[in-house]
């Protein structure tokens, strides 16, 4: 038997559940992968919580690396061997587990599992954030908020080897420190500093072109209070809380703005996208123009103490589960 962490019921940390379970073999399309490394993403906190329900019992967690042990009927994708990674399909908190083969993606021989499993969801976000979402271009204003997190790290350093200005929002000093070391060229700390001024002092009254939100409830009017006319606010996550129902009459009284609520399984729905997005992510990487730091690793069966440092915003960069 394999072991699992699940959810019975919705809740809090003390939701999860560090189960026996039997993964069986693969069938037509599928491989069996044994995990090196699991990557620890807020999503994972919506799903615990209910707030995107999952059929119940659950194993949590979207992203992870390892090897595949066995395949399917007709699997061409890899092979019994191959070091991959993946993101998307949930089920990842597990020592093993059964996986779709069109959703892995070999992993070069010079990435670190570790650093694969921390990097892929969080790595694809950036990518479709700022190559397709909004194509970000040399000379350009962002705004960028939890920079010190997983997808605000590596997408701070990507915006910036394409030649952006980054202005990136942190909730401590600490953080603020590697928001700057990851190449933020301004940081505001909302806990003390008040957004939309700080963005109006930095941008000489213009706004930027596009805001990246993942926090939500209480940042989302703020955000769009800092966008030029027709900017575009990209809310892709809500660690605060999903965001209230408004009038769409608001964007056009703040400067006929867009607005888009994007997710990664969306961009790489085609597998040919999806290899395309996970190439561009492992070029970054190993070209050094993107660092990918793993703040902390957690025994996969102590993942609740992970959640409760996660929610509590205590940590910086990517966390990693190790089965």
């Amino acid at each position: 038997m394999t072991h699992a962490v699940r959810i019975h019921t919705p809740g809090g940390p003390e939701a999860l559940s560090w189960d026996e379970v039997r993964v069986g073999p693969p069938g037509p399309g599928e491989a069996r992968v044994r995990h090196t490394a699991i990557g620890l993403n807020f999503i994972d906190t919506y799903h615990r919580s209910g707030l995107y329900p999952l059929p119940l019992p659950a194993v949590l967690g979207s992203e992870g690396a390892g090897v595949v042990t066995e395949v399917g009927e007709g699997v061409a994708e890899v092979k019994p061997g191959d070091r991959v990674a993946y993101a998307g399909p949930v089920g990842a908190y597990s020592e093993e587990r059964l996986v779709a083969a069109h959703r892995l993606v070999p992993l070069p021989d010079d990435v670190d599992d570790r650093v694969a499993a921390a990097a892929m969801l969080k790595g694809m976000t950036a990518r479709y954030l700022l190559r397709k979402t909004h194509r970000v271009e040399e000379g350009e204003t962002i705004l960028l908020h939890s920079a010190a997190g997983g997808v605000g790290l590596i997408a701070a350093q990507w915006a910036r080897s394409l030649g952006a200005t980054v202005i990136g929002t942190v909730s401590t000093d600490e953080k603020a420190e590697l928001a700057r070391a990851a190449g933020c060229d301004h940081v505001v700390v909302t806990s003390r500093e008040d957004l939309v001024q700080r963005v109006d002092e930095i941008t000489g009254g213009a706004g930027v072109r596009v805001v990246y939100d993942s926090v939500g409830r209480e940042t989302f009017e703020a955000s769009l209070d800092c966008l030029a006319p027709l900017g575009l606010m990209v809310s892709f996550g809500n660690s605060s809380g999903p965001v209230p129902p408004f009038a769409p009459l608001l964007l056009s009284q703040k400067g006929s703005l867009f607005l888009t609520r994007p997710t990664l399984m969306a961009y790489t729905a085609r597998r040919e996208d999806l290899l395309e997005t996970a190439a561009d992510l492992f070029a970054v990487i190993r070209s050094g123009a993107v660092s990918v730091r793993v703040g902390a690793t957690f025994p996969l069966r102590e993942a609740a103490d992970a959640h409760r440092e996660l929610e509590a915003r205590r940590t910086t960069g990517s966390t990693v589960l190790v089965p």
